[in-house]
């Protein structure tokens, strides 16, 4: 394939309230997004990424809200594969979520505590990064069949 025929990286990014109206928001965004690049609503492809990414925003807000601060999302398609990263990224480096492989079940009785173990379970792989002092990203991948 040459560079003439071979597919686009697609990407789109947005900064969101820390609030749950921005975690909803970027849910609906991911899969307005989806279904723009060719993966409709209704598909098992739109529904997962939008479930991750509802996962990893949530966790942004309840987790990594800092008063005054946004949380980013950034979705980049590799259609070549087809693969999609999601990164949610939030102002709390000092709060990092445990390691990919490392997560426990909560107690049957807790109310929340289950949404990396979904992100883990969808997702072809998932961690943490963060590039610079002053925010902590949480991402994954998933291929979209």
């Amino acid at each position: 394939m040459n560079a003439d025929t071979a597919p686009t990286v697609r990407d789109f990014a947005i900064r969101l309230s820390a609030t749950p109206r921005g975690a909803r928001l970027a849910r609906r965004l991911t899969a307005e997004q989806l279904d723009a690049w060719g993966w409709p609503y209704g598909t098992e492809a739109n529904r997962t990424a939008a479930l991750l990414v509802a996962e990893l925003a949530a966790n942004a807000v309840r987790h990594g809200r800092v008063k005054g601060r946004d949380f980013r999302l950034r979705l980049t398609l590799h259609p070549a594969d087809p693969a999609l990263r999601i990164e949610v990224a939030d102002p709390r480096t000092d709060r990092r979520p445990p390691t990919p492989g490392t997560l426990r079940p909560p107690a049957a009785d807790t109310e929340s505590g289950r949404g990396l173990l979904l992100v883990e379970a969808l997702a072809s792989h998932w961690g943490t990064t963060c590039a610079d002092p002053y925010t902590k990203t949480v991402w994954c991948e998933v291929v979209l069949a």
